[in-house]
C-alpha cells in the first residue's frame, strides 16, 4: 500500500508539473467608429489568437491639463465604454479573452510619459480625473469578467511623481474588479514603475531598440534582444512576477528595429523581410520562458480587409507577411 501510495504521489505531481500555462498570444483590436461584427472577430481566430486588447480612450487637451474627457458621444463608438463592452462580449463569445487597456490621447500626439502637473492642486485634479477613468473600465471589466484590466499605459512621469496616488488606486480597483492587473510601462519606464509587486503581472510595451541595420536579420535581433531579455528576466525573478508584454511590434519599414517606438517616420521605404524577422526574433527569444505570460500585437484593425497590405510601412501585420508568423508561432505556442 505505501508504493502503491508513493507512485499515486508521484503521478500526481508529475501531471501537475507537467501543465503548461498557455501563452497570452494576443492582438491589440483597435477602437472603430463601427461596432464589431462577426467577420471581424474570425480574423482574430484566423491568427490563432486566444486574447485582444479592447482599448476605450480617454483624451486630454493639452500636455499641461488634467482633465481626462471619456466616454462622450463625441468619441468613436469603440472608444466609449458602450462601445467597449460590445468588442468585449463579442470577443469573449468566441472564446478569446479579453484585457481592458483603457488609454489617453493627449492632443497633438503629445507622449503620455511626460504627462505632469505644476502644482499640487492640478494632480489633485488630476488624480480625481484619472480615478473616474479608470473605475469606469475596471466596472465594466468586472461586468464582463474580462481576465486582465491594464490600470495605465506609458505614464511615467505621472507614477514617478505620485506613487502614493498609484499604491491607492490599485486598492480601489481590487475593490471594485476582482481580475487580474497590469500596467503598461513604457520599454525605458519598466525598470522605475513603483508598484508591480502590488500588481498580477510586469507589463512592459516592448519597443526596445535592437539593430541599426536596414534589415536586421534574425540572429542580429536576437543578440540585439540579450541584454534587454536579461534584466527583464532579473525584474521577474525579483519581483515574483510573470512578463507580459502589454504592447510588442514592428512596422514593415527599413530600420524597423532602430527606433521601434517612433511612430512619425513616414519617409522609410516599406520593408516586409524586417517585420518578419523582427516578429520571428521576439517570439522565438521570449515565448518559451516559463517568466514571460505572453504578448498582445500592435495593432491590429478590426476590419482586416482594409487593413495593411504589401504597400503599407505602418505597425499592423495584416495582409502581410508578418501575419503569417504570428498565425504559425500562436498556433503552436
Amino acid at each position: 500500500m505505501r508504493v502503491l501510495g508513493f507512485l499515486l504521489l508521484s503521478l500526481l505531481q508529475f501531471s501537475c508539473a507537467s501543465q503548461v500555462i498557455p501563452k497570452i498570444n494576443g492582438v491589440s483590436f483597435v477602437a472603430s467608429r463601427e461596432e464589431a461584427k462577426q467577420e471581424h472577430v474570425d480574423e482574430v481566430l484566423s491568427v490563432n489568437a486566444n486574447h485582444a486588447a479592447v482599448m476605450p480612450f480617454g483624451f486630454i487637451r493639452n500636455i499641461n491639463s488634467p482633465e481626462i474627457i471619456h466616454n462622450t458621444d463625441r468619441q468613436w463608438f469603440g472608444e466609449t465604454k458602450r462601445g467597449a463592452k460590445q468588442y468585449i462580449e463579442l470577443l469573449q463569445k468566441n472564446g478569446v479573452q479579453v484585457m481592458v487597456k483603457p488609454q489617453i490621447w493627449i492632443s497633438r500626439g503629445e507622449f503620455t510619459g511626460t504627462l505632469k502637473m505644476n502644482t499640487e492642486e492640478e494632480w489633485k485634479t488630476l488624480e480625481k480625473s484619472y480615478d473616474n477613468f479608470i473605475l469606469t473600465y475596471a466596472e465594466l471589466a468586472e461586468e464582463t469578467k474580462a481576465d486582465i484590466l491594464c490600470i495605465g499605459t506609458e505614464l511615467e512621469q505621472f507614477v514617478k511623481n505620485r506613487p502614493d496616488y498609484w499604491k491607492n488606486l490599485v486598492q480601489k480597483i481590487r475593490k471594485v474588479y476582482k481580475g487580474k492587473l497590469t500596467y503598461a510601462a513604457n520599454w525605458d519606464e519598466y525598470t522605475r514603475t513603483t508598484f508591480w509587486e502590488d500588481l498580477d503581472y510586469i507589463g512592459i510595451d516592448a519597443y526596445f531598440p535592437l539593430s541599426e541595420e536596414k534589415t536586421p536579420s534574425i540572429k542580429q535581433l536576437k543578440k540585439g534582444w540579450k541584454p534587454w531579455k536579461t534584466k527583464i528576466a532579473n525584474l521577474s525573478k525579483t519581483k515574483n512576477k510573470p512578463v507580459l508584454f502589454t504592447e510588442f511590434g514592428y512596422r514593415s519599414m527599413d530600420y524597423t528595429a532602430k527606433k521601434p517606438w517612433e511612430v512619425d517616420r513616414h519617409e522609410e521605404g516599406v520593408n516586409l523581410e524586417g517585420q518578419v524577422n523582427a516578429k520571428k526574433a521576439i517570439f522565438e527569444e521570449f515565448w518559451k520562458e516559463d517568466w514571460f505570460a505572453g504578448g498582445y500585437v500592435w495593432k491590429w484593425f478590426i476590419n482586416h480587409q482594409k487593413s495593411g497590405g504589401t504597400d503599407d510601412n505602418r505597425f499592423t501585420p495584416q495582409n502581410k507577411p508578418a501575419q503569417k508568423i504570428i498565425t504559425e508561432y500562436y498556433k503552436t505556442n
